[in-house]
């Protein structure tokens, strides 16, 4: 069918979901102006609208879709697990496999406990960290995205009104209501610039139970952190007594041992979520025995911690197939597909003569209408202006049949080939020359 009896079908639904659905939606990145577009189906890297009008998937269900959509093998798995049950007050072994696959793919973990999401693992990681250390504060980076925890998503949108000096930036609240004492435990700090870090965090020494960090923060430019930064916090957290934790929530795609192989030094403790789910609600914490020792049922116990659908056999078993098949060859072929992604976006840049440029780490990266790559959470932030016409290329490229994650962020799936990223470049080229006028009119 064409485009036009598409949104039509799309505007129709969405004016019912508007009736049963807070704001027509369950989650506001679908969103869109004015009225999100609807799934039907979907196979490999392809999803079929409502009315059969196909995209191209740069999306991956926002990085978490490592094979991209009904993989046979993690089907057929699934499939033979449904028939068995899909959830149990009891263990199973499902969840013991899929612990001994994780635990090998990087040195620093040695004890695994399974969640239900990102956003969970992030928030037991913090209650882990509180309960280890007997601190009741943690510290961020501005800008960085954590889930959606109180404490977590701290100054995730702090902008030039509201976020203060640079050298002691302000705790600001996300959700309304929030209240003053959550952001009184939280301490905010600037993405890759260890001086004014170390200055802040030694101002709070002694109060700090863990140092948050994501290795390469989507919100703040998808910029990996500097050794230098990432060295300087381990130092911090060794000399005062504090636990260096990594979000590795969206990093893990990057590396088999996820973005921490890229440094000398190793979390305490490690938040997993997305691909390592394979497709369903799934997340992890993964630490040190000494650290997860806290959660141990048979010990002392200081966090007591459960879930209804924590290790159920589905997301195991999903989870488990997904992350062996995402072995070394395969993170190795994907991240030289994406260096081959930024590398054609670059050249359509260049070819469009347009102030832009494109960020990333393995699988992932992100474009910035910004002549520049940014470093901090401040540089990457962009005027409603330029937001607006970062919006009308990722409707132009919707239009061309390529879908991307809203911030014009992608994040490849091992079932992609070179086919898929030329066409990704082509119309990265003819989004830039449509924006340009505008962008530049912008910059007078």
């Amino acid at each position: 069918m064409n485009n036009q009896n598409n949104e039509s079908s799309s505007a129709s639904l969405y004016q019912e979901a508007c009736q049963v659905l807070a704001g027509g939606v369950s989650r506001n990145t679908i969103y869109r102006n004015p009225y999100p577009y609807y799934a039907q189906s979907a196979s490999g890297c392809r999803v079929k609208m409502i009315d059969g009008v196909e995209k191209i998937d740069f999306a991956n269900n926002m990085a978490a879709l490592i094979h991209g959509h009904v993989h046979p093998a993690i089907t057929d798995a699934v499939t033979e697990q449904l028939r068995l049950g899909t959830a149990f007050t009891l263990g199973t072994e499902a969840e013991i496999r899929f612990a001994q696959h994780l635990c090998q793919r990087a040195p620093g973990f040695e004890k695994i406990r399974f969640v239900n999401s990102g956003t969970e693992a992030t928030m037991a990681m913090i209650k882990v960290a509180r309960a280890f250390t007997g601190r009741p504060k943690i510290a961020k980076a501005e800008g960085a995205y954590h889930g959606s925890y109180d404490f977590a998503e701290v100054s995730q949108t702090a902008s030039p009104a509201n976020w203060g000096d640079s050298a002691s930036p302000n705790s600001v609240r996300v959700a309304q209501g929030t209240p003053q004492s959550v952001l009184d435990e939280v301490i905010i700090f600037p993405y890759n610039d260890p001086e004014k870090v170390i200055a802040i965090l030694n101002q709070h020494a002694g109060e700090i139970a863990c140092v948050l960090i994501d290795p390469v923060p989507h919100r703040i430019g998808l910029m990996p952190g500097t050794n230098e930064f990432i060295n300087a916090i381990y130092k911090w957290t060794r000399e005062n007594s504090a636990l260096l934790a990594f979000d590795e929530v969206v990093t893990f795609r990057t590396k088999y041992g996820g973005a921490q192989e890229l440094y000398e030094v190793k979390p305490d403790i490690t938040a997993l979520g997305k691909i390592i789910a394979g497709g369903f609600p799934g997340g992890a914490i993964a630490g040190s025995n000494e650290v997860m020792r806290v959660l141990d049922p048979a010990g002392e116990m200081l966090v007591p911690h459960s879930g209804t659908f924590s290790a159920n056999p589905v997301t195991m078993t999903a989870g488990r197939i997904a992350m062996e098949m995402f072995d070394q060859k395969a993170v190795e072929r994907l991240n030289q597909l994406a260096m081959k992604a930024r590398s054609q976006i670059n050249e359509a840049i260049k070819v469009a003569d347009i102030q832009a440029c494109v960020t990333g780490a393995g699988s992932i990266f992100r474009v910035h209408l910004k002549p520049e790559p940014p470093s901090n959470y401040r540089e990457t932030w962009i005027a409603p202006s330029t937001t607006k016409l970062l919006k009308e290329l990722l409707d132009e490229l919707f239009q061309q049949g390529i879908m991307m994650i809203n911030t014009c962020s992608a994040a490849l799936s091992t079932v992609m080939t070179e086919n898929e990223i030329d066409k990704l470049s082509q119309a990265m080229l003819q989004g830039f020359r449509k924006i340009k006028p505008k962008l530049e009119n912008e910059k007078l």
